[in-house]
């Protein structure tokens, strides 16, 4: 009665607040003090409750056909093997609630019910029939969502039953035929190669012919893309199945024997190449086009992966954005999410094991990242690895974690075809509707070990003792279609051979080729050859337009007085003086780059504003808090400029950039660490994607990453950006990593970057970027600078020639310790004749020429000293300490190195003590007496 009461004072302030049902019975019977105890009362169909009936039965009935909305997964028979957890399903009983049969069949249902179902007359129907919708092969989570409109959706569609997809004898044929065909590839996969890993789907079977539904929905939508991301298991049924890979393909690369490869038979196989070290079969993606004879021809392209599962996540999430965006006009890029849509399949155990799946769900809401809607569908095999359940989680579900950012939820038993394909079908009408993320819970099992050759039985003997008694899908299914007529046995049977005669056919006609000695491919020409030709001058006349542009404000935009006089002195300065800071330096550079025509995406963690406030580039009307860019102003600027701070997230945030410049390669993408430091978060994905995409899988990225560096006092995780791991991974011209030193050096490295968009010769750039720095005079730089020369990856001390004939020693560094010598230097030049200094601007590629050709013009030279400020183990001098002793090797040359002895950490945490280190390095380096730390040719 309590609850009755409560509905009725929310009836009071607003009727349509409480459920059609009540909203019926107040309306008609007024308030709920007037259903007594043992009292009648008529309603609408002109029967009436016994005697025996009271309102709180009336309120127990509510409350269960409510419970089972929300719990009747708990009931649910989503399991096509033992799910290995107890689960409470009593909230669903109506026991719980006092009721029995006879007083549910007392209840009409219109009182506990909106429906209308021709059958449906009692409270004992309802809870029937809802039990069979939500308690059935396929249940429902989404009472976690507090969208009033999309709750309704969900449940006038299951309770109606209209998301159950009416198929026809013919299509329940066919569906068969599918779940046939993965069942019979896998098969013979483990006929053919035996032992060989292969992930297989067995146990999952319906991943395929759910991807194949979602893919025909796209036929007949605006849908231009679709793009993928899974991780290995079922992997190759989607790529032979969903993405068109040629069997024969597909088999070449398992490679039976060590001295012999297959060949494929048909040229189409053999022209498909990756990149030139390649990859294992069961991480490559594919490109496909489809549908051309439907009325919307779809592109499906799955994103190739590494073996760290979820990290591909926020790749495809980048791919989508990428394909949605319009970047070609002035302005901020214009997004249409019908255009592209995306689909990630995970693991049960790495969907709430990993923490990038989390962060990826966190860009779904977001203006710089959303994609209106992601289709999730977790491979629920109950394992991972070898570990259970128990062990791999603390929640009841693996996709729990999806409802903490009110994603709905749908469970459903594999071995259901036909719920299987319903689920399909309500998830992408959902994600069309409410252009939110949906996830299809696929709960089946894994039929081998965590791969082919592992055995299962020794550490899930329970589960693999049901396992082994169970049969396949497609047999599960046979039987039922055999039991409504519309299949026989023998039809089974033969459509099963026909797919085992088909692959073999295709496996007969593969030739073997001997090859002794298998190498990789060579480094494409594009990546070998140099950067000089590069031409990044800027007019005169251009630069002082646009600088000029970059001050114009909308009429009426009030931005932060302080903040407008401290822009307006920059550019002023750089208009009046000829002069650029840091910030002039690169704003120029972003604004002449969309002058060329290409467009700039940018993001991090207060890149708008730049984490040391130099940048600037979204203002805030401090009246209205309306936000302008000055880049969106500029007459000059051919393309869009896209900003966006991003969320606290390192590995997600670049995991997406990275996806975005892959599939917008006219595009340049940046992405800024708020410390480089920080980019330590993101660490698989530099190294899976960026550091060896193009190696591995023939994918181009241009992106640039800016990370802060320097050592300024400020401890372990705001000094190094670890320059050395970058190094470490730098080969084959894979990257350019930079370290400059000067306002004009950052306005050509980037506009050089630019111009590498689009063409074979792209690759990505990673900037240490200066923190103190950005404000110091000794970074500015002359207008001349900007309108002449290019970026050079060696520059000497500024003041200084290209070659010293005083010069005893020769000091080598890069980044901020260059300028604290110069800046020491300058106190008394006089005294340091006998030094010669130059700026290694590009780490890698190395300007080994360049520098030789200082030392060749310092004639009398006695020892080079390689200067940095971080620990000898880290930084940059592993890397070149082995290319400058190559160089110094048949010489009289000493080489020394000046720096901080080997440490754990990147710095001290005690600014005094740094302060002391510092000063040290510096005198050190300049000292002319024998000795620094170390003499690298002892």
């Amino acid at each position: 009665m309590g609850y009755v009461q409560e509905q009725y004072e929310l009836y009071l302030e607003n009727k349509d607040s409480v459920d059609p049902s009540l909203k019926e019975m107040f309306d008609e019977y007024g308030a709920p003090t007037e259903i007594t105890e043992g009292q009648q009362a008529e309603v609408a169909s002109g029967k009436s409750l016994s005697s025996e009936i009271s309102a709180k039965h009336l309120t127990s009935a509510i409350k269960l056909v409510e419970a089972i909305r929300r719990y009747g997964h708990l009931k649910a028979e989503i399991y096509p093997v033992g799910s290995g957890i107890h689960t409470d399903s009593s909230l669903v009983d109506p026991k719980h609630y006092n009721l029995s049969k006879d007083v549910l069949e007392a209840i009409p249902a219109d009182w506990v019910w909106d429906q209308n179902i021709q059958g449906i007359t009692t409270a004992q129907d309802v809870v029937e029939h809802l039990t069979n919708q939500y308690a059935g092969t396929i249940s429902f989570e989404y009472d976690h969502v507090n969208n009033d409109l999309e709750r309704l959706w969900f449940q006038e569609n299951i309770e109606s039953g209209k998301y159950r997809f009416p198929f026809s004898d013919e299509e329940k044929k066919q569906l068969l035929g599918k779940i046939v065909d993965v069942e019979g590839f896998e098969n013979f996969l483990a006929k053919t190669f035996v032992a060989q890993k292969r992930f297989s789907i067995e146990g999952l079977e319906m991943m395929v012919p759910i991807l194949d539904r979602i893919v025909q929905n796209s036929f007949y939508d605006e849908t231009e893309e679709i793009l993928m991301g899974m991780a290995h298991r079922g992997r190759l049924s989607v790529l032979t199945s969903i993405l068109g890979k040629p069997y024969d393909k597909l088999f070449s690369e398992f490679h039976p024997s060590a001295d012999k490869e297959l060949v494929p038979s048909s040229p189409g196989s053999r022209a498909i190449t990756y990149g030139w070290t390649g990859d294992v079969k069961y991480h490559f993606g594919a490109k496909r086009d489809v549908g051309e004879e439907k009325p919307s021809p779809t592109k499906i392209t799955l994103a190739h992966n590494p073996s760290h599962l979820e990290f591909v996540n926020p790749v495809v999430e980048g791919f989508t954005r990428a394909a949605q965006d319009f970047r070609f006009e002035k302005g901020k890029p214009e997004q249409n999410v019908d255009k592209a849509f995306s689909i990630l399949i995970h693991g049960d155990a790495a969907f709430i094991g990993e923490g990038v799946v989390a962060e990826t769900f966190n860009l779904s809401s977001l203006a710089g990242y959303s994609t209106g809607g992601t289709l999730h569908i977790i491979a629920n095999n109950l394992v991972g690895f070898t570990t259970g359940q128990r062990q791999g989680r603390s929640t009841r579900y693996a996709s729990d974690l999806a409802k903490g950012f009110e994603v709905p939820i749908i469970h459903v038993n594999a071995d259901d075809p036909e719920a299987c394909i319903s689920a399909a079908m309500l998830a992408y009408d959902y994600r069309k509707k409410f252009r939110k993320d949906v996830l299809i819970d696929l709960v089946g099992y894994r039929r081998y070990g965590h791969n082919e050759m592992d055995e299962p039985r020794a550490t899930q003997p329970k589960l693999y003792k049901s396992i082994d008694k169970h049969p396949t899908c497609a047999s599960v299914y046979a039987n039922r279609l055999q039991e409504q007529n519309i299949v026989t046995k023998q039809t089974f049977e033969e459509m099963q051979e026909a797919v085992f005669n088909k692959l073999q056919g295709i496996y007969d006609d593969m030739t073997e080729s001997v090859n002794e000695n298998p190498e990789a491919m060579p480094v494409p020409q594009a990546l070998r050859q140099g950067l000089s030709d590069i031409e990044t001058a800027v007019p005169k006349d251009l630069l002082l337009s646009l600088n000029k542009g970059l001050l114009k404000r909308p009429d009426g935009f009030q931005s932060f007085k302080k903040l407008e006089k401290i822009l307006s002195k920059r550019h002023n300065t750089f208009e009046k003086e000829a002069k650029a800071d840091w910030a002039v330096g690169e704003a120029l550079a972003y604004a002449s780059i969309l002058q060329d025509g290409i467009p700039i995406r940018m993001t991090g963690q207060d890149s708008e504003r730049g984490t040391f406030a130099h940048r600037h580039l979204m203002l805030h009307d401090v009246d209205s808090s309306d936000t302008y860019c000055p880049m969106h102003g500029l007459d000059e600027a051919k393309a869009t400029f896209d900003i966006h701070n991003s969320p606290l997230s390192e590995a997600a945030v670049l995991g997406f950039e990275y996806g975005y410049s892959v599939k917008a390669p006219k595009t340049l993408v940046i992405w800024e660490a708020q410390f480089g430091d920080f980019a330590n978060a993101g660490q698989v994905i530099f190294d899976q994607f960026i550091a060896a995409g193009r190696a591995k899988w023939d994918e181009r990225s241009n992106m640039v990453m800016l990370l802060p560096h320097g050592y300024e006092g400020q401890g372990p995780e705001h000094s190094s950006a670890r320059a050395e791991r970058f190094l470490t991974m730098a080969a084959e011209n894979n990257w350019i990593v930079a370290n400059v030193t000067t306002s004009a050096q950052f306005f050509h490295l980037l506009r050089r970057q630019a111009a590498l968009v689009d063409s074979e010769a792209a690759r990505p750039l990673v900037v240490l970027t200066p923190k103190s720095l950005l404000r110091s005079p000794r970074v500015v730089s002359k207008i001349e600078e900007f309108t002449n020369g290019k970026f050079e990856p060696m520059i000497p001390q500024p003041g200084l020639e290209l070659t010293s004939k005083k010069a005893k020693r020769l000091l080598i560094g890069t980044g901020k310790v260059m300028v604290d010598i110069e800046e020491k230097m300058s106190s008394n030049q006089d005294q340091y004749q006998d030094i010669h200094v130059i700026r290694l601007e590009q780490i890698y590629p190395f300007p080994e020429k360049k520098i030789q050709e200082v030392i060749d013009g310092c004639p009398n030279l006695q020892e080079i000293v390689w200067v940095q400020e971080e620990p000898r183990n880290m930084g940059a001098f592993n890397f070149v300490k082995e290319l400058l002793f190559r160089m110094v090797e048949d010489t009289e040359l000493a080489l020394h190195y000046v720096g901080r002895c080997e440490r754990s950490s990147p710095s001290v945490g005690d600014p005094h003590i740094h302060k002391t280190e510092q000063r040290r390095i510096i005198k050190r380096a300049l000292e002319l007496s024998e000795g620094g730390e170390t003499n690298e040719r002892s």
